[in-house]
């Protein structure tokens, strides 16, 4: 019996049309495949439900997976796939494995012969470095930076050291609700002529994309409140 694949399926950044964020081939594999790992059941279902899958969403068998799964657990998630069926790796926003749990599930279908096939999708972080206007050959994605504000601004000055030393664009994010802390730190902390870039709502109607110098922004507070953002810092 031959072993079905593992899809990395990718999802829209928000509340936007598939055909502005998403290849009509997703939907085709969307359509013949009945069993999906995710992060988040609710998000999940209501993804599929709003791609326009013809099976029922009762009909599908989902397994959850977040930062508590173990590997034990995930292993056992593609149990399908050995007995032949196809199986999706669905993302909560954006690309699967990338600043999301799901590389834990496809480190295992590697290790199981299982094929794995990553497709077209939005990614933030790859967005907002290609409208940003730093430097696209060299860069560095960290994550999260600490929350605790001491241990952020040392983070941030070490992250403009190595804009110096090495002319790497430095990219992280931030939860939504602390977008604001974050763009605080960053002009109390960093020099005046480092360049800031600041993400927020990628793909959606209310988008916005801006790049100045640290000192530029310290007159501008942008509204990043509760919205999805990605920082990024150069020359």
């Amino acid at each position: 019996m031959s072993k079905g694949k593992l899809y990395l399926i990718p999802t829209p950044l928000g509340e936007t049309g598939f055909e502005n964020a998403l290849p009509a081939y997703n939907h085709q594999v969307l359509e013949k495949i009945s069993v999906y790992i995710v992060e988040e059941l609710r998000t999940a279902r209501r993804f599929l439900r709003r791609a326009g899958i013809s099976k029922p969403i009762d009909a599908l068998t989902f397994h959850e997976l977040n930062e508590h799964t173990v590997p034990e657990e995930a292993a056992a998630y593609l149990d399908e796939a050995l007995k032949g069926s196809d199986i999706g790796l669905l993302s909560e926003a954006g690309l699967p494995c990338v600043a999301d749990p799901g590389n834990i599930v496809v480190k295992q279908a590697h290790s199981k012969g299982i094929q794995v096939i990553p497709l077209v999708g939005p990614s933030s972080l790859m967005l907002a470095l290609m409208a940003s206007g730093l430097n696209g050959q060299r860069f560095i994605f960290h994550g999260y930076l600490p929350v605790n504000p001491a241990q952020r601004a040392t983070s941030l000055k070490a992250l403009e050291k190595d804009i110096s030393l090495n002319n790497r664009t430095q990219i992280f994010i931030e939860t939504p609700y602390r977008n604001l802390a974050m763009f605080e730190s960053i002009v109390r902390v960093c020099q005046p002529d480092t360049l800031l870039c600041i993400a927020a709502d990628l793909t959606l109607d209310s988008q916005f994309i801006s790049t100045l110098t640290v000192r530029q922004w310290k007159s501008k507070l942008p509204e990043l409140h509760k919205r999805p953002a990605v920082f990024l810092l150069g020359i």
